[in-house]
């Protein structure tokens, strides 16, 4: 990073070029997780797995990711450490490799467990990165970096279909190249954020006070619940979208493997847009209406999706996913206003809290599966974002007038 970038960021302007960079690491990051479950329909083939076990290998996954997460923001947040994201991107890495030589189940469980220590240290530390680049546009910020993430998730599967399908399972370790060159990027990261923790202490001590004359405890306390709930209703339904969709198409519509992968792109995709505009929207009309209209708008669409036909489902879950993807900058970035001193831990409860729930959803979904139908789930799953409703009870924190 240039050393202007520094003297821009003193001056609280955003800084383009560190978000644009750590956008594109997470763009990176998560196009690699995301060949997880692109290439679940490959492995069940191969080993003859049921739904139960591929619930699980997405729980590893999850799990890895979300219970370290807290404890590497907390960590971040008290003994910020630049070069952090470059080694954990080489848990991922190895991981990787693991993944496209695994001969067995137990195999496959530790290969995805290395990546998802990868993802446990990523998330945290760059989300403090996004947070000391936006200059005070924190919703834009978090958008940016949000896209990256969610761009590369619909990459993942794109790439599967091309690369992973066709060529097999050992096809997977042409991705350790794509983090080779994510650890290049992310330590060019931590040479920029290296010259910030000193200004990063500063505005944290600054923060803290301010925090502490506006919020009582039982004020953020009820927020950061309800915000728990609101992302419950929104990740469970999206374990059902990300791990089930292809096989949802390939039971009621008789799809390919490939054919289904490119539907489930264009969901993607489509949140990868949506994502784009929830921070922005949010640090000008406020974050608790784009919530609400994010998770509680895209119930109708998701209410019809199980009964439609081929067509009309694949446009469906492209405006769910350009409806619902809005959600997350903006609860994380209230989030953070609420306990701004704790920028890395929040990041990483919520994104653990993601993750976590990610998989457990996966699992649960899987056994539903196994039990009912692939039908079935998407029946009861369509039910979950009519929680966002309870979006109402969240405290008004924000000014009324929004400047930007």
């Amino acid at each position: 990073m240039k050393k202007n970038d520094s003297q821009t960021l003193s001056g609280q302007n955003t800084v383009y070029t560190v978000l644009l960079t750590i956008g594109f690491a997470h763009l990176l990051n998560d196009m690699m997780q995301s060949v997880i479950p692109a290439v679940y329909p490959l492995l069940k083939e191969k080993f003859d797995f049921s739904f139960v076990q591929i619930g699980v290998i997405t729980l590893v996954f999850q799990i890895t990711s979300s219970l370290l997460q807290p404890v590497a923001g907390r960590l971040a947040d008290k003994h910020p450490a630049p070069y952090s994201l470059a080694v954990g991107m080489g848990f991922t890495l190895v991981g990787l490799l693991a993944l496209a030589a695994a001969p067995s189940f137990g195999w496959i469980l530790a290969a995805v467990g290395l990546i998802g220590c990868g993802s446990s240290v990523f998330h945290p530390e760059s989300s403090r990165v996004a947070q000391l680049a936006s200059g005070g546009r924190k919703g834009l910020a978090q958008s940016i970096f949000q896209v990256g993430g969610n761009a590369g998730s619909a990459m993942g599967p794109l790439l599967a279909a091309l690369v992973v399908i066709p060529f097999g399972q050992g096809a997977i370790g042409w991705f350790a190249l794509t983090a080779l060159l994510a650890i290049f990027v992310l330590v060019r990261i931590g040479n920029w954020y290296k010259g910030q923790l000193y200004a990063a202490a500063r505005n944290r001590a600054a923060s803290t006070a301010a925090v502490a004359s506006r919020f009582s405890k039982r004020t953020v306390h009820t927020a950061l619940f309800i915000l728990g709930i609101l992302v419950f209703s929104k990740y469970f339904y999206i374990a059902s979208m990300t791990n089930y969709f292809t096989f949802f198409l390939m039971d009621k519509f008789a799809m390919s493997v490939q054919g289904a992968q490119y539907c489930l792109f264009a969901f993607l995709a489509a949140s990868a847009v949506g994502t784009f505009f929830g921070g922005p929207l949010g640090d000008r009309i406020g974050r608790k209406y784009v919530i609400w209209g994010s998770i509680l708008g895209a119930a109708p669409f998701t209410l019809c999706l199980p009964y439609v036909g081929q067509t009309a489902t694949i446009l469906l879950a492209i405006l769910i996913g350009l409806i619902i993807s809005s959600a997350f900058s903006a609860i994380l970035v209230y989030a953070t206003d609420l306990m701004p001193d704790k920028v890395g831990m929040i990041a990483g409860v919520f994104f653990g809290l993601m993750f976590g729930l990610g998989g457990l959803g996966s699992a649960f979904f899987g056994w539903l599966a196994d039990k009912t139908s692939i039908q079935f789930i998407f029946q009861i799953s369509t039910l979950l974002p009519l929680l966002g409703v309870i979006t109402g009870f969240l405290p008004n924190i924000e000014p009324r007038q929004r400047t930007r």
